[in-house]
């Protein structure tokens, strides 16, 4: 059995997806599906359960034989969320507690850290995971402090010696793009907003430079397609002597007008964009450039080759996006 947290959001769900395609299971799904659409990016798989995460842990205590590892990607995401106390809760502490429990159990861990964690990224996007280096970061905003908070504590905790899942690995993920992420609406993907915009023929709008080193539209961001992140989190179960914190990006930063350029080939229309001023309250935190070193994950033997963007691209319109049911 394989519990995945958040396993009805973006990630979560299309982890969800791989583990029933390769016949991974019974797979147990833990998330709130509210009153928006998010039924629909589980609703194609064979489920064991569906569970609360108020009701995991007691879950938890009435399967501990059979539990063969816990996928974490439930968190509190939006970079705009204010309450901090509701950051910690769920993006610390739900997380310690599910790592105490796999240590006693004896249950691998595999939980979703964030590129946040690395700021404006001074200090480079190089996924050491030692106590000083983290020490280094600057995250920008509270979700990207809570997620660093928990890598501080896992340093911490290998360090001193105590008690750790038999496998953990904590993955960073950069700029991940691609289906059942329409719930997130301001918060999907750039993709998943040009695309209607594009296929209507009109132009899309990108972020003005305010930097004298990139042109408009020629910031750089590490744009992962999702099936990529899977493959990443299913290599990482096939191999519990990998353990770690890790960078989960292409290791190639892409511009945003590189990005708009594929949305429009792949439904082969003639680029257009129109170039608006970063809004003034985010312009001061605004990240220019980030890129995943990939050397530690490649390190420990992941020899997969990352999807480009522009086959990503057209993976996610012309198989999703332009499709009757754009759910995985």
């Amino acid at each position: 059995m394989y519990i995945v947290t958040g396993g009805a959001g973006f990630i979560g769900s299309n982890i969800v997806g791989g583990l029933a395609a390769r016949g991974m299971g019974p797979i147990v799904v833990v998330d709130r599906l509210k009153d928006d659409e998010r039924w629909r990016n589980i609703a194609r798989h064979e489920l064991y359960d569906i569970v609360t995460p108020d009701n995991l842990m007691s879950f938890l205590a009435s399967h501990t034989s059979g539990i063969q590892g816990v996928i974490h990607m439930g968190a509190i995401s939006a970079t705009t969320e204010r309450d901090a106390d509701l950051i910690i809760d769920t993006n610390y502490h739900y997380p310690m507690a599910l790592w105490q429990w796999c240590a006693t159990n004896d249950v691998p861990l595999i939980y979703a850290s964030s590129a946040a964690t690395y700021g404006a990224g001074g200090e480079g996007f190089d996924d050491d995971g030692s106590i000083d280096a983290l020490a280094a970061l600057k995250p920008l905003n509270a979700y990207g402090w809570s997620k660093h908070l928990f890598d501080r504590r896992v340093a911490r905790m290998i360090s001193d010696g105590e008690p750790r899942p038999p496998q953990w690995a904590g993955l960073k993920f950069f700029n991940v793009y691609g289906p059942n992420e329409y719930h997130k609406g301001r918060m999907s993907s750039v993709v998943s907003q040009i695309y209607p915009i594009a296929n209507r023929g009109e132009p899309c709008t990108l972020f003005k430079s305010h930097h004298p080193d990139y042109q408009d539209g020629g910031q750089l961001r590490d744009f992962i397609w999702v099936g990529d992140c899977v493959d990443i989190v299913l290599w990482l179960l096939a191999h519990p002597e990998v353990n770690g914190l890790f960078n989960c990006g292409t290791g190639e930063a892409r511009s945003f007008a590189d990005l708009a350029g594929a949305v429009y080939a792949a439904i082969n229309k003639n680029i257009q964009i129109n170039y608006i001023d970063t809004p003034e309250d985010i312009r001061d935190k605004y990240q220019y450039f980030t890129q995943a070193r990939m050397d530690r994950l490649r390190s420990a033997g992941y020899q997969n080759s990352m999807t480009s963007l522009e086959d990503g691209v057209a993976q996610y319109v012309t198989t999703y996006l332009n499709a009757d049911d754009p759910y995985r």
